[in-house]
């Protein structure tokens, strides 16, 4: 005899070939994907409500979602029956049993994104799909400068729009840069890796910050007129999105309410 549990489970996923996370009614995404498997494994049809949702393209590596199961067995074996039913560029990590008070997005204290820049001359053909390759030197010293300006509570509307609402105000407790070598690689070869941490976040707000970033890097942009941008709260001064495909949503973390829910 099935019973009913309430389950939270962590991500991860290529989002490559996904139209976001949210579900659509004629395209690919990971919510869709994950409620296809659910169908598959439990016989039921299920809503899967997540953390964030992520935009066409953009990775992730701590995802979180919840939804009720009909299951008889272990919570370990639908952890294993739901990972070979679903497609390769998409896998559960961890799943366990939730409260009925717990909501991914709502119960969440901070969501942690990582951006990765390849800057060299050349490009990384393997990396293509997880990093953003910019050829021209950064100035590593003057991004992180300008980086500096975005911590505290905010408004943020220079640098994206409210899925739901109009509050644009979020708060940015860590945004940092680090330039990473592989020993194997000529000094000329970097990565430089963005991340930054806040209580929630405007839709396209990090690719629109890391972008802006990028003209600072450039010579493009002063540290100043960074400030200027975020100060001006408006949407159209912004002059360079980075792309989809270096942003990956790294973590979830949550209050002591629900810390023994989520491992």
């Amino acid at each position: 005899m099935s019973i009913e549990h309430r389950v939270w489970a962590r991500l991860e996923y290529d989002g490559t070939d996904f139209y976001g996370f949210q579900v659509q009614a004629r395209e690919r995404t990971v919510q869709g994907e994950i409620e296809r498997a659910i169908r598959a494994v439990t016989g039921h049809d299920v809503r899967v409500v997540g953390a964030g949702r992520t935009d066409r393209g953009v990775h992730a590596r701590g995802q979180v979602i919840a939804f009720t199961a009909n299951w008889k067995h272990d919570l370990s074996v639908l952890q294993n029956a739901l990972n070979a039913t679903l497609a390769a560029d998409v896998a559960i990590l961890a799943l366990g049993p939730a409260t009925e008070e717990f909501h991914p997005r709502y119960s969440a204290r901070s969501r942690t994104y990582q951006y990765t820049v390849v800057n060299q001359s050349w490009r990384l053909p393997l990396e293509r799909r997880c990093t953003w390759h910019v050829a021209p030197p950064l100035d590593q010293e003057r991004m992180e400068a300008a980086s500096r300006f975005l911590i505290g509570k905010k408004d943020f509307s220079t640098f994206g729009r409210p899925v739901h609402g109009d509050n644009t105000v979020r708060t940015v407790c860590r945004a940092e840069w680090e330039c990473r070598t592989g020993a194997s690689r000529s000094r000329e070869g970097r990565r430089l890796v963005f991340e930054i941490e806040a209580d929630a976040f405007l839709y396209r707000m990090v690719r629109s910050i890391v972008g802006t970033l990028v003209r600072v890097g450039l010579g493009e942009l002063t540290v100043e007129g960074f400030e200027g941008l975020l100060g001006a709260r408006d949407r159209g001064l912004i002059r360079l999105v980075a792309p989809a495909q270096g942003l990956c949503l790294m973590r979830v973390d949550y209050d002591a309410t629900f810390q023994g829910v989520v491992q």
